[in-house]
């Protein structure tokens, strides 16, 4: 059995690892991502190993104050209470897309404060265009790859 793919310490889903080896995490496209997260307003790129995972999912805005309030970033080990969205949790989700252009600042990522195996996938909201809000785009990831007509062949 292979090895099970780790980003900082937290498990790939398991559909995520599976359509990556079947080469079948790629971008559908902006339209249908479009219609997925439709708040997402700029277009991002996925990110296509957990090497380039681990790479962008840093946390290092949750480190400065100031970003931490524009970018809604924090390190939960850091805080008496437990953070929830419309806060992304550093230690407790990955980045799995990111921003195609640079300084657009968006990204797709999976929080693991909801299941450590099937996370539910969130997205950067820059709605307000002030500060960024992290919200909810499916349940799952499992969920998440279905609405997007990734599939997958076997789990």
């Amino acid at each position: 059995m292979r090895s099970h793919p780790k980003v900082n310490g937290l498990p790939l889903p398991e559909v995520l690892v599976l359509l990556m080896r079947q080469g079948r995490w790629i971008h559908p496209g902006d339209a249908r991502l479009r219609e997925v997260i439709p708040f997402l307003i700029e277009p991002v790129d996925f990110l296509g190993s957990a090497k380039a995972m681990a790479a962008e999912s840093t946390g290092f805005l949750a480190d400065n104050p100031r970003d931490s309030r524009i970018f809604h970033e924090v390190r939960g080990s850091r805080l008496a209470e437990p953070v929830e969205l419309p806060w992304r949790d550093v230690e407790r989700s990955l980045l799995v897309a990111v921003n195609r252009y640079p300084g657009d600042d968006v990204g797709i990522g999976l929080d693991y404060r909801t299941d450590d195996t099937d996370p539910r996938v969130i997205a950067s909201d820059w709605g307000t265009g002030e500060v960024c809000l992290w919200r909810e785009v499916a349940p799952t990831f499992s969920e998440f790859a279905r609405r997007l007509g990734l599939g997958h062949r076997t789990i």
